[in-house]
């Protein structure tokens, strides 16, 4: 007879060919002191679940454990199948090899990646028991982020579909009429990977590394699984949780991510750079002369005539001259002088402080083209080749969520300003992220069409060809 308490489902496997693995995993905090993770498969799997089931099951408990509750059940069981299926401890995961042992990286991370998607479904929707038919992205996306999570901690270059800002700029970009809001009923999804799996995961995502910080949004998120674990929450019970734990008022986020099909384009439209008058004539009159002469330098009649007039009247005739031909309107004057001292002593100890500081400033105006406010995220690049990423908060749209100017005060000139650098909202068109404008590189090759047998083999097997290599070769008499 078996016997499990709180669970709202079950599924069994049988087979006499089964080879059957576990190991101990000890979960701080989980009512029971040893969960046991378990793996069954034929030895047609080998060595791909031998080698890894096991640990990917034990491995989601911990992380999965870590950013919500501690595992409740005795068992984790990943049973191979053809295919990803979940139920209350146990679930169905491909991963099969070659006939020779052989596999591809793809089978590989493939193979890990279902086990821990599967895995983690204990915890969405088995334990925080929300209605898949209604809201699938309630279990898949908030699933398929903390899958992201386990990826991650699992291998640091596991190359994982969701979760990254960057892997969901196609959709998000796509053809409103191909996209339906996160907040759609599962029936109506047009595409339902990108809406219930990877946008969710990504917006959480975002939220944990951008909007929020990591260690307020886990904070909040485990307070959102442990006050609806073994209940039946809605989509707005996890946003009035998360907002409630972090004291963040994130209206603006749910209704733009969840509730729109909008996408994330700022656009830097415009930085002008000011400096300050300091009125201090040792200063500002050398800058006028430079400013006069760069002026002379790009005017094209003044440039023609160098060219075409040999001398002037002036030049071939130096009794025409007087004192204005020599005198410098950008030279210091004592008087110049007697009226800056007299300035300075009229300023406050706050204006003097910012003459001194000497700053170069510049303004940014930025215009929202996709429709969602986010954070800004801005990488200054100065002359002397050293940068600063700088972070404002969205709260900076509050007041017009369509264009926006922000002036920054910097101890260096600037060379160059970026937008986006490190590629962390999803923004769908990078071409205006900097300024001034630079060329996005792009690459193009030459194609001829060449015919293939359909069901033929179309990727490289890197473990095949070097386990082929190392076979000795036959000896030619």
């Amino acid at each position: 007879m078996y016997k499990a308490d709180n669970v709202r489902d079950f599924a069994f496997g049988s087979s006499r060919k089964f080879i059957w693995d576990a190991m101990g995993v000890k979960i701080e905090g989980s009512p029971v002191p040893t969960v046991m993770a378990m793996s069954y498969y034929p030895k047609e799997a080998n060595p791909l679940y031998g080698h890894l089931s096991t640990e990917a099951v034990a491995h989601t408990l911990r992380v999965y454990s870590k950013h919500t509750i501690p595992y409740p059940y005795p068992v984790a069981i990943s049973v191979e199948a053809s295919n990803g299926m979940e139920y209350p401890m146990i679930c169905f995961n491909y991963g099969r090899p070659e006939k020779d042992g052989t596999y591809s990286e793809r089978v590989k991370y493939g193979m890990l990646g279902v086990i821990i998607h599967e895995v983690g479904h204990n915890f969405f929707p088995m334990i925080v028991n929300s209605d898949e038919r209604q809201w699938t992205w309630m279990d898949e996306g908030l699933n398929s982020f903390c899958q992201f999570l386990a990826e991650q901690e699992w291998d640091r270059n596991f190359p994982s579909n969701g979760g990254q800002a960057r892997n969901i700029v196609g959709y998000m970009k796509a053809d409103k009429e191909v996209q339906n809001p996160i907040m759609t009923n599962s029936e109506s999804i047009i595409r339902f990977g990108p809406n219930a799996y990877t946008k969710p995961a990504t917006a959480l995502n975002i939220l944990r590394e951008t909007v929020m910080g990591r260690e307020l949004f886990d904070f909040a998120f485990r307070e959102y699984a442990r006050r609806w674990a073994f209940k039946h929450p809605t989509p707005y019970d996890l946003f009035r949780t998360m907002e409630d734990a972090s004291g963040i008022d994130l209206d603006w986020y749910w209704r733009g991510w969840f509730f729109t099909t909008d996408n994330v384009d700022i656009s830097l439209d415009a930085v002008t750079e000011f400096r300050l008058d300091t009125k201090n004539p040792e200063v500002e009159k050398p800058l006028a002369s430079k400013r006069s002469k760069e002026q002379l330098e790009r005017d094209v009649t003044y440039q023609n005539n160098k060219r075409d007039i040999a001398a002037t009247a002036v030049e071939r005739n130096e009794a025409l001259k007087d004192f204005y031909n020599t005198y410098d309107p950008n030279a210091p004057a004592p008087t110049d002088k007697d009226r800056y001292e007299k300035y300075i002593a009229g300023l406050g100890p706050k204006e003097r402080a910012i003459i001194e500081a000497k700053k170069n400033y510049y303004q940014l105006d930025l215009s929202n083209e996709g429709g969602l406010v986010m954070p800004l995220v801005l990488k200054f690049e100065f002359e002397d080749g050293t940068s600063e990423i700088q972070r404002i908060p969205a709260e900076i749209w509050r007041m017009n969520d369509k264009k926006i100017s922000k002036v920054f005060a910097f101890a260096k000139p600037v060379k160059q300003v970026i937008l986006e650098p490190q590629e962390e909202t999803a923004d769908v068109n990078v071409e205006n992220n900097y300024y001034p404008r630079r060329p996005i590189p792009s690459r193009f090759e030459v194609f001829k069409q060449e015919g293939f047998t359909r069901g033929a083999s179309m990727g490289s097997k890197p473990m095949q060809q070097a386990q082929q290599q190392k076979k000795p070769t036959a000896a030619i008499n």
